[in-house]
């Protein structure tokens, strides 16, 4: 098993521990948290709540992981907080359990979350996010495979964060932004697309050209947004445009940043 439990820590008896999980001095693990094989926990953490970590993850000193949402409308409710395997979550970063009996709170596999950042109840971020010192995610935000949101940026409730987006340091963002860009400012603006991201994960010269012509016309045609979207669905119907128009089809609850 490999199992090592600091003498200090207090493990409920009902958790479930996987194989070569380490767990050190002062880590309280509650009765409902399941932890993956391979797992390292440093000092101080405390997961609690219906909790699943996944596998090989680093939680590192003072992290809080399942803990009631910062929400008036939370009754203590049956609810749910899930990290994917290879998430690496650093200092005094937290996670909220989400409102809503059976409602999760995910975070994804390969996520790195810096110190202070904070994920609030009822969000969802997907895989290989990367989330800068102290940035923060209001309830019920979804933030995009391989998205980057810089340090202290805060995110709005309800704002959905395409993939690929990479947002700058100490940005405000309340309206959704479409995948691949790149956003910076209070109040945030769209800043181009976000081509280093793109070469970095393998999109080809020809991809990176499509997308470059989906943002000229979301971006800068002077069309408004419903007549950018019919422009979109005169165009070859390729993968990338398929991908916008999917996000911009879906039912926003704050709109589309399009400044």
């Amino acid at each position: 098993m490999g199992i090592e439990i600091h003498q200090t820590a207090i493990v409920h008896p009902n958790a479930q521990i996987g194989d070569n999980v380490e767990i050190g001095p002062y880590v309280v693990i509650g009765e409902n948290v399941a932890i993956g094989a391979g797992t390292k926990i440093y000092p101080h953490v405390v997961i609690d709540g219906w909790t699943t970590i996944g596998k090989n993850c680093k939680i590192f000193s003072g992290a809080s992981i399942g803990s009631p949402p910062q929400d008036f409308k939370f009754k203590d409710e049956k609810s749910y907080v899930t990290i994917g395997d290879d998430t690496v979550i650093r200092e005094c970063a937290t996670v909220n359990r989400p409102v809503g009996n059976g409602e999760v709170t995910k975070v994804g596999s390969g996520v790195f979350m810096m110190a202070y950042a904070h994920v609030a109840h009822n969000c969802i971020v997907g895989n290989h996010v990367v989330m800068a010192n102290a940035a923060t995610l209001a309830g019920h935000v979804t933030i995009g495979d391989r998205a980057v949101i810089g340090g202290l940026a805060g995110v709005h409730q309800f704002v959905h964060i395409g993939d690929l987006v990479m947002i700058g340091g100490l940005t405000k963002i309340t309206q959704d932004i479409p995948p691949y860009l790149l956003v910076d400012g209070n109040p945030a603006q769209i800043h181009g697309i976000n081509r280093v991201g793109l070469m970095r994960n393998g999109f080809s010269e020809e991809s990176r050209r499509e997308i470059k012509k989906i943002f000229k016309v979301l971006y800068r045609s002077n069309l408004n947004l419903s007549q950018a979207q019919e422009s979109l669905k005169e165009m070859e119907q390729t993968s990338e445009v398929r991908k916008f128009l999917d996000f911009l089809e879906e039912r926003s609850r704050r709109g589309i940043c399009l400044s």
